[in-house]
C-alpha cells in the first residue's frame, strides 16, 4: 500500500489539491494532518475515504511524523498542502516507486513553480522558485517506511517548513539508502505574502544552529545547503553595533580630551561607512534581479536594513538553546549490512 500525508493549517489550498489529486486506487490512502492549533471546527475535507487525524501543533515535521504514524503503507508520500498535483500523479508515483531498487529509500517529485511573464519576480517570488531546484524537499517527496523508521522520522526540534526535509534526507542517506528523483509532477503556485516575510523568515537562523551543533561545521555540504549570508550578516550587524556605539561615547565624552572624542567619532564614522556600504550591497543583491517598482525597492530598502541583526539575533537565540543538543538518533549500519 502507498501513503499519502498531507499535513494542513486549514488553508484553502487543501481543497484545490484534493480536487487535484481525485479519486484514489485501492491501494492508495489518504491521510491528512489536521495541524492548527486548538481549539478549532472541524476540519472540512471533501474527499471520499480521506482519514483526519489530529496533529500536535508543534510545526510541519511533528505533523508529518503524526502522519505516518496513522498511515498503513510500506511507503510514505508526502504532499504540501498548497501544491497542485498534474492530472496524471498517481499514476506516474506508483510508476516511480514501482521502479525504485531496494536500495532506494525515498523518491522525489518534480516541482514547477509559474512566475509572471510579464515582469521580473518579486523577492518573495524568487525565493518560492528557488524550491524548484531544491533536493529531497518534502513539498512532494515519497519514503519507505522502512527509511523513515531507520532515521528516527522527522526531527521535530525543527519547528518550521526550513531544513527539516534536508536534515531527514541527510540521515537517510547517512543510513545507507540512496535517494532518487522520479518523473511525476507538482505546481507550486506563489502564495500571497506580507511585504516583511523575509523578516519573519529570518526566525529559521534558530534552525541552521541547531543543524550546526548537531553536524559540525561542514553541515551546509552534508545536508546539500547553498552557502548562505550569514557571515556577512554578522559583519555588517557588527559594524552597526560598533558605529552606534563609538558615536555614543563620542557624544557622552563632553568632559574628556578632544583628542579622545575625536577617536570615538571617527571610529564612528569609519564604522558607519562599513555598515552602509555592507548594507548597501546587500540592498543591490536584492532589488537588481526584481522588478525594481517602488514599492519593490522600498521595500528591500528597509528590510536590508532590518535582516542582518534579526538574523543574528536568531541565530545566537539558537546557539544558545540547542548548545547541548544531541542527534535525534545514532548512525544506523548500512543497508544490507548486518545490524
Amino acid at each position: 500500500m502507498i501513503s499519502i500525508v498531507v499535513p494542513t493549517l486549514g488553508r484553502p489550498s487543501l481543497a484545490a489539491l484534493l480536487a487535484a489529486l481525485g479519486p484514489l486506487p485501492p491501494e492508495v490512502e489518504l491521510v491528512v494532518v489536521d495541524d492548527r492549533p486548538a481549539p478549532h471546527p472541524p476540519l472540512a475535507v471533501d474527499f471520499l475515504d480521506a482519514k483526519v487525524v489530529a496533529g500536535p501543533a508543534r510545526g510541519p515535521a511533528a505533523a508529518r511524523n503524526a502522519g505516518v504514524r496513522a498511515a498503513h503503507g510500506d511507503w510514505i508520500a508526502f504532499l504540501d498542502d498548497d501544491v497542485l498535483p498534474d492530472s496524471d500523479w498517481i499514476i506516474r508515483l506508483r510508476e516511480d516507486l514501482e521502479a525504485a531498487g531496494s536500495e532506494v529509500g525515498g523518491v522525489q517529485g518534480t516541482l514547477r513553480v509559474p512566475l509572471p511573464p510579464d515582469r521580473r519576480p518579486t523577492d518573495w517570488e524568487r525565493v518560492t522558485a528557488g524550491l524548484a531546484d531544491g533536493a529531497w524537499i518534502t513539498a512532494d517527496m515519497a519514503y519507505r517506511r522502512a527509511a523513515l523508521a531507520g532515521a528516527g522520522g522527522f526531527d521535530e526540534r525543527l519547528p518550521r517548513a526550513f531544513r527539516e526535509d534536508a536534515d531527514l534526507a541527510f540521515r537517510v542517506r547517512r543510513d545507507g539508502w540512496t535517494l532518487t528523483r522520479g518523473n511525476r509532477r507538482v505546481t507550486h503556485p506563489v502564495r500571497p505574502e506580507s511585504p516583511w516575510v523575509s523578516i519573519r523568515t529570518q526566525r529559521g537562523n534558530a534552525d541552521d544552529a541547531l543543524l550546526r551543533r548537531l553536524y559540525g561545521p561542514e553541515w551546509r555540504s552534508l545536508l546539500e545547503i547553498p552557502p548562505g549570508r550569514r557571515s556577512r550578516h554578522a559583519a555588517v550587524t557588527l559594524a552597526g553595533t560598533v558605529a552606534l556605539s563609538a558615536a555614543a561615547a563620542a557624544l557622552l565624552g563632553s568632559g574628556r580630551p578632544s583628542w579622545g572624542r575625536g577617536v570615538w567619532a571617527a571610529a564612528a564614522i569609519g564604522a558607519g561607512l562599513g555598515w552602509a556600504a555592507g548594507t548597501a550591497e546587500f540592498a543591490a543583491a536584492r532589488i537588481a534581479p526584481g522588478p525594481r517598482t517602488p514599492r519593490e525597492v522600498g521595500t528591500m530598502l528597509v528590510t536590508s536594513v532590518v535582516i542582518p541583526p534579526v538574523a543574528v539575533v536568531h541565530w545566537l537565540r539558537g546557539a544558545w538553546r540547542w548548545r547541548k543538543a544531541e542527534p535525534l538518533v545514532p548512525a544506523a549500519a548500512p543497508v544490507g549490512a548486518s545490524r
